[in-house]
C-alpha cells in the first residue's frame, strides 16, 4: 500500500472531506552509492556539530533560521505545526477555473487523495463527480513542510489528484531568452504544421516512449554482475546536414510518414500546392494573350 505523506481534509465551502495524501508517481531510476575508487569502500556523509566537533544522531538535529553569521534561531517542529494558518491541516479550495487557463509551467508533482474513513466516502464522491461534470479544476491552498503552498485539484479515473503549483513569483521571466528576430514564411509554418500532423498520435504508449536509458543501465549492471563484457553500444545515427529549413521540414515529414507505414510522398504539403499554382496561372495568361493576338 502506498505510504501516506500527509493527512487532513479538503475544505469545500462548508463541506469537509477527510483525506490521506499518497504519491501518484514512482521513481525507477537506478541508484548509485559513492565509493572510494582505490579500494571500493563506501564514502558516506556524516553530520557533525561545528561546536562540539562530533557526529550527532538524527534525534539531536533540528531546524534553525540564520539571522546573521553569528546567530541562528532554533525552530521546533511543534512551533511549525502550531502556525496560525487555516491551511495547516486542510486543503482549502479557493477557486474553480478552466484547466487551459493555467500555464503548465506552474504545475508540479501529483499526489492521489484517498478518502479517509467511511464518513468521507460521500463528500469525496460528490466533489469528484462535480469536478468531472464541470470540466474545471479547483485551485487550493495548503501547508506542507513549513510553508503554505498552492495546489490544483482534478479528477483522474474517479480519484482526486492534487498537483503542487508554483506561486506567481516563483516563475522566472523568460523575456531574456527570446530568440533574435527572424522572418518565418507562411509556407514554412504550413510545412511545420504538416510535420506536426504526421507525428500526431492518440496516446503516449509504445516502445519509442520507454525509458531506454534505465534499460541500458540495467543491462550493463547485469553484465558486470556476471563478469560479462558490457553490451555493445550501437553507433548513433548521424543527422543529415540540411541547411535549408523547408527541405529539412519536408524530409522530416517523409521520415515520420515512413515510420508510420504511410507513403513518404510530401507533394501534398500546402507549401508545394501554393508553389504549383503560380506557373499554372502564368500559362493561362499566356494562352489568353495568344488568342487576342490571333
Amino acid at each position: 500500500m502506498p505510504h501516506t505523506v500527509w493527512s487532513g481534509a479538503i475544505s469545500f465551502g462548508l463541506v469537509n472531506v477527510p483525506i490521506r495524501v499518497q504519491s501518484a508517481t514512482e521513481d525507477h531510476s537506478v541508484r548509485f552509492h559513492q565509493i572510494h575508487t582505490a579500494d571500493g569502500g563506501r564514502v558516506r556523509y556524516r553530520k557533525v556539530c561545528e561546536i562540539e566537533d562530533r557526529e550527532v544522531p538524527q534525534s539531536e538535529i533540528g531546524k534553525g533560521y540564520e539571522v546573521s553569521k553569528d546567530r541562528v534561531i532554533g525552530i521546533s517542529d511543534a512551533e511549525l505545526r502550531n502556525l496560525p494558518l487555516p491551511t495547516a491541516k486542510a486543503i482549502e479550495i479557493v477557486a474553480f477555473v478552466p484547466l487551459d487557463s493555467i500555464d503548465p509551467i506552474r504545475i508540479g508533482d501529483g499526489y492521489y487523495l484517498a478518502s479517509d474513513g467511511p464518513v468521507a466516502a460521500k463528500p469525496y464522491k460528490l466533489l469528484a463527480r462535480a469536478l468531472a461534470r464541470s470540466s474545471k479544476v479547483a485551485v487550493a491552498k495548503y501547508a506542507w513542510s513549513g510553508r503554505e503552498r498552492l495546489g490544483l485539484l482534478r479528477v483522474r479515473d474517479n480519484v482526486l489528484v492534487l498537483h503542487v503549483m508554483h506561486w506567481d513569483d516563483e516563475i522566472r521571466n523568460p523575456d531574456s531568452l527570446a530568440p533574435a528576430p527572424a522572418a518565418v514564411t507562411d509556407q514554412e509554418i504550413d510545412s511545420a504544421l504538416a510535420l506536426m500532423d504526421s507525428m500526431t498520435r492518440d496516446d503516449l504508449t509504445g516502445d519509442d516512449l520507454r525509458d531506454h536509458y534505465t534499460d541500458a543501465m540495467q543491462a550493463m549492471l547485469d553484465a558486470k554482475r556476471e563478469n560479462q563484457p558490457p553490451p555493445e553500444v550501437p553507433a548513433p545515427e548521424q543527422p543529415a546536414q540540411i541547411l535549408d529549413l523547408m527541405a529539412a521540414l519536408n524530409q522530416s515529414v517523409a521520415q515520420a510518414r515512413e515510420a508510420r507505414g504511410e507513403p513518404a510522398d510530401v507533394h501534398e504539403l500546402p507549401a508545394r500546392k501554393q508553389t504549383a499554382k503560380k506557373p499554372a496561372g502564368k500559362k493561362t495568361t499566356a494562352k489568353k494573350t495568344a488568342r487576342k493576338r490571333t
